[in-house]
């Protein structure tokens, strides 16, 4: 029998209560490192990160409702006070809702590869989204992702050097919840692990003094 999923005030982001753009202080209550998540399913990322990195504010995206709700119901339940959850298209999202340079670091990991190529237009990483990432980040502000898919990731390389020379290429370093020979530890991963499925690992820092 499945359990009751409860809504947390305090965890959940509502758009419609959003007036103009994401004030991170406000929503937070307090100053400090923003870091995002895109896609962030079951909340496996931000539980793991955000119990480890208490001084960074960690929001994390997600279209999917019944994902939406698990992470909301299991962020409350930790009582993890430094995440929220917001239910919107990623994209639509950053576009639209977040101010430029107010961004540490963006999480994408496993992005839906939408692996039949009529459906490639709908895949996250192309150059109208990393333009508008740009946008958000700070000087100095990452991108990291992870994909199993072989092709996909060779199309979000290929995406992110065609950023006229404002990211640079750095180190993937684990988030705090990988164990050993993970590379994130989400719940996708996991799974691709036990299947014996290979992952690909990319981080990009945009450049100092860049917009």
């Amino acid at each position: 029998m499945s359990r009751n999923l409860k809504e947390y005030p305090g965890v959940s982001l509502k758009v419609e209560e959003i007036d103009g753009l994401v004030d991170f202080e406000r929503v937070f209550g307090r100053c400090g490192s923003v870091h995002i998540e895109i896609g962030s399913g079951k909340g496996t990322f931000l539980l793991q990160e955000s119990r480890c990195k208490l001084k960074v504010n960690f929001l994390g995206i997600e279209w999917a409702n019944k994902y939406y709700r698990h992470s909301v119901d299991r962020l409350g339940r930790w009582g993890v006070a430094n995440v929220r959850v917001v239910r919107a298209e990623a994209a639509e999202f950053v576009s639209e809702y977040l101010a430029s340079g107010t961004v540490d670091c963006f999480h994408i990991y496993f992005p839906d590869p939408w692996p039949k190529k009529r459906h490639h237009k709908r895949r996250f990483f192309k150059m109208a989204n990393v333009e508008e990432l740009l946008r958000v980040l700070k000087p100095g502000g990452l991108i990291k992702t992870v994909t199993d898919h072989g092709e996909y990731f060779e199309q979000i390389k290929e995406v992110l050097n065609g950023a006229c020379g404002r990211l640079e290429k750095v180190d993937f370093w684990p988030p705090s919840g990988a164990a050993d020979g993970e590379l994130v530890g989400t719940n996708f991963e996991r799974k691709y692990l036990k299947a014996g499925r290979q992952s690909f690992a990319i981080a990009v820092r945009k450049k100092q003094g860049r917009d």
